[in-house]
């Protein structure tokens, strides 16, 4: 298989990424949370790397995405930064850091980007966050935006099922989307919502929309890189498509060395001073 080259070798910013969205062409984005595995993102020509609030399950271990401290998504943020040239670097505020205080807000957003050195932030929420958001767009940072089923107010939806389904949240949906262009987002994420929703949102709006379990009308599309790896083994959501098995390609490569070092077959001769 043919390793995949971007058309634009350019790196990708905000302006670019309206400018893929009036051309029709698909964006492609994916988390990652280290310098290694950013490295490899970085080298398959991802558009967008988003160091998602989803480090708190898939590298902490929490259940919930609400665990994670500002300064750990700094800390993931800047790791990933120094693996990336091109794709444009989107780093979550973590839940606490911006909700119901627009100056938290500014400080949590500055933060990030004086000592990440990422390209934007992202955060969840319509009319609920807009002074927040205002508040960080007068500071010339920009902001994706997140509508759906946002994982940081799980407890209040109490389940992670499809959002938006009945037709008041599915127009507060659309109305928010709006709101969140008018103010100057530069995309927003749609997270598991019907997929003609998110086409009606997707063609009223000028900026991208970037869909997960959100069908194939919007702009481009993310995933988690540890699930569509098959490296979060049990978890098949029917959005997920599986592009490898790494989870058991790795626990047979472990198996083998144990068994190498047990038997005594490594290190070999060659593999020695």
């Amino acid at each position: 298989m043919s390793t995949y080259k971007p058309s634009d070798p350019r790196k990708v910013t905000t302006q670019r990424l309206i400018e893929m969205k009036q051309s029709g062409e698909k964006i492609a984005m994916l988390t990652a949370y280290d310098y290694t595995m950013a490295t490899l993102v970085e080298d398959s020509g991802m558009d967008v790397i988003l160091v998602g609030d989803s480090a708190s399950n898939v590298m902490a271990g929490n259940v919930t995405t609400l665990p994670i401290t500002l300064d750990q998504m700094i800390y993931h943020g800047k790791s990933v930064v120094k693996a990336v040239k091109r794709a444009m670097v989107v780093v979550d505020l973590p839940f606490g850091s911006y909700q119901g205080n627009s100056m938290l807000a500014l400080e949590s957003a500055i933060k990030v980007m004086k000592i990440t050195h990422a390209d934007a932030v992202k955060l969840e929420g319509g009319a609920e966050v807009k002074e927040s958001i205002e508040r960080i767009l007068s500071a010339g940072i920009p902001v994706m935006g997140h509508l759906g089923l946002t994982p940081q107010s799980i407890n209040k939806f109490g389940t992670y099922t499809v959002r938006a389904k009945e037709v008041a949240e599915a127009e507060k949906l659309l109305s928010d989307a709006r709101l969140l262009e008018e103010l100057g987002c530069f995309a927003v994420v749609l997270e598991k919502i019907p997929a003609q929703l998110s086409k009606r949102v997707t063609e009223s709006l000028q900026i991208p929309t970037i869909g997960i379990g959100a069908g194939m009308h919007t702009d481009g599309q993310v995933l988690v890189m540890q699930d569509m790896l098959g490296m979060n083994e049990g978890f098949h959501p029917r959005f997920l498509r599986l592009y490898a098995q790494i989870g058991a390609e790795i626990k047979q490569a472990l198996s083998t060395y144990i068994r190498d070092v047990k038997d005594g077959s490594f290190p070999s001769a060659n593999e020695q001073y």
